[in-house]
């Protein structure tokens, strides 16, 4: 499958957007979300272009938008992640269009000039999570597999089998944990 950068800038937006929810894998169940200034940390942090001074009423539409792309990463098929992206890309009011700003080459942009960050959001990262569901491979959008550990990630890999947001902290954790309990079980 190929994924241009814009789409996978969306990805990493999406997937950062539905960890920073309380124990949706946020640190400590803590919503990283909560403040006006967290949202333009994140802003800024995603360089997403076109947003203005933004507002508490910025802040609870993105946290309502965060909601529904939790709702897409623990979709049980693809017919129930299609109709929760469906809902949030026309809810934005789509509008795709060709842009080449910021030394960035043609790409698309699915959001109306001057839409507000949660529509921007919900268009640019509902359309990167449909090209998933109509390439077939909703379930590459995951949860973490360790027991405490629940961060939303995209496996990208080759054979779809990533298991853990990040092989060097929950993986080797969890493979240390296993491998110990082996050798306690074989020291008897």
């Amino acid at each position: 499958m190929l994924i241009t950068h814009d789409t996978r800038c969306a990805l990493d937006a999406v997937v950062d957007l539905v960890n920073t929810a309380p124990d949706d894998g946020s640190a400590d169940g803590i919503d990283s979300l909560s403040l006006v200034s967290d949202l333009e940390d994140f802003v800024r942090e995603h360089d997403i272009s076109g947003v203005g001074v933004l507002t508490e009423r910025d802040l609870e539409a993105v946290r309502q938008i965060r909601e529904r792309f939790c709702q897409v990463f623990a979709a049980e098929d693809a017919a129930r992640a299609a109709a929760l992206i469906n809902e949030l890309v026309a809810a934005a009011g789509t509008t795709p269009q060709l842009t080449d700003h910021d030394g960035f080459d043609w790409h698309v942009h699915y959001f109306a000039p001057g839409a507000s960050v949660a529509d921007h959001l919900a268009a640019d990262c509902g359309m990167a999570l449909a090209f998933f569901v109509v390439a077939g491979e909703q379930e590459r959008l995951r949860r973490c597999e360790a027991p405490d550990c629940r961060r939303a990630f995209v496996d990208l890999s080759r054979n779809r089998s990533r298991r853990y947001c990040d092989s060097r902290t929950c993986g080797n954790r969890l493979h240390v944990a296993a491998y110990r309990a082996r050798r306690k079980e074989a020291a008897g």
